[in-house]
């Protein structure tokens, strides 16, 4: 960062937009965010699934881009979409005068199989479209395309380097470089100008 800045990390693992929501979470960073805050919001990865099953897990969204809504099939309370919880959040961040940077969700292993393959999955789609939804007073990073740029580029050895577990989870080091991807995306505006620029060190990062 060009600038010193605190970054207070408010994610939980295992919580999708959902959960995270009905969990209070939203309304809890709500209460502490201040007029100048910049919100990253970033969902995805636990947002699959059949939320009217009768195993709902109470993290699937309701599919939809807009204000579908589904009945839990185990609880019988209202599912609403992804693009639902993460523009409400949106609105209760930016009344206070903060500035909300939604973010698409990052990719699994793109190399897993040995062949690159980049298709998003359509909670990138649905980030998108909330943020358009919102128009100007949000912007959005797509965090997904970022990392798929510097998987491609870092290669199939490189990059299955980075996933000693599974698919999904990386290791610091792959955390740290998707973290960097992010704000190269920032820096060469990928989608646009967002408020976190200024805070970046001029020409850096570049791994893709």
């Amino acid at each position: 960062m060009a600038a010193k800045v605190t970054v207070v990390n408010k994610a939980i693992s295992g919580r999708s937009a959902r959960s995270y929501s009905n969990e209070g979470h939203f309304s809890d960073l709500a209460k502490i965010v201040q007029s100048g805050d910049i919100v990253v919001i970033e969902f995805g990865h636990n947002d699959g699934g059949s939320p009217t099953s009768a195993a709902d897990n109470g993290r699937s969204d309701c599919p939809g881009t807009g204000e579908e809504t589904c009945t839990s099939g185990k609880s019988g309370d209202i599912v609403y979409t992804y693009g639902h919880y993460v523009k409400a959040a949106a609105k209760m961040f930016t009344a206070k005068g903060a500035r909300v940077v939604i973010s698409s969700q990052t990719p699994n292993n793109l190399w897993e199989g040995g062949r690159y393959s980049a298709a998003p999955s359509k909670f990138v789609e649905y980030a998108a479209r909330a943020k358009e939804d919102l128009g100007t007073s949000t912007s959005f990073v797509d965090h997904f395309q970022a990392v798929a740029n510097m998987y491609k580029k870092l290669g199939s050895s490189a990059t299955n380097a980075l996933y000693p577990k599974d698919h999904t989870h990386t290791s610091p080091i792959g955390a740290d470089l998707s973290a960097q991807a992010f704000a190269q995306a920032i820096r060469v505006a990928l989608n646009g100008s967002t408020p976190i620029l200024p805070y970046l060190k001029a020409g850096k990062p570049t791994v893709w």
